[in-house]
């Protein structure tokens, strides 16, 4: 059971044992497809890496694939808060609306809301759109690498995520408003 046959009966014993292979319609030996695995392995042969130029077939080269990996896992947690902060930064119009509610007793409370803005025409809210579109992209790039269900990559996206969390939430600030009442 430790080989692999192809349609035409053909020994494809040197595959690695997660890819199962088809042809194309033509059912010739030069088209053969790879089809992606659909278990978690743990392996360092032929894994493709987001581009079909770019394959992993050497232990040294899926070290540097996951420590490349876990260093964009760990620059998208960072972009997270960074755009947080910027968008902290560049609010502007700043208003303060106070409007009265019924307290305890019949008495009545002013209860205060505060009205925070930003124009879209800015450059601020430019920044924020191009540091989005590239969040976005690196956040698929992160769900694509983690769709090869090769072990030592989810390893990477996961263990980067988490020490880039570690790493940068904590600068992330938690703004109390106390005449907030309705959370």
């Amino acid at each position: 059971m430790g080989m692999n046959m192809d349609m035409s009966g053909g020994d494809n014993s040197t595959m690695p044992p997660h890819h199962h292979p088809t042809t194309s319609s033509d059912h010739s030996h030069d088209h053969m497809m790879m089809m992606m695995p659909m278990t978690f392995y743990f392996g360092f042969k032929d894994v493709e890496l987001l581009f079909s130029g770019l394959v992993i077939n050497t232990a040294g080269e899926m070290a540097g694939a996951f420590v490349a990996v876990f260093l964009l896992a760990m620059f998208y947690e960072g972009l997270k808060i960074a755009r947080e902060g910027l968008l902290r930064k560049s609010q502007v119009s700043i208003r303060y609306n106070s409007m009265p509610v019924p307290g305890p007793n019949g008495t009545i409370l002013m209860e205060t809301h505060k009205t925070v803005g930003q124009q879209m025409l800015s450059f601020p809210h430019l920044l924020q759109t191009v540091l989005h579109i590239i969040q976005v992209v690196i956040s698929y790039f992160l769900m694509l690498i983690f769709m090869t269900y090769n072990g030592y990559l989810c390893i990477a996206v996961a263990a980067g995520a988490g020490t880039g969390y570690f790493l940068f939430s904590w600068k992330k600030a938690v703004v109390v408003d106390i005449t907030e009442h309705c959370h």
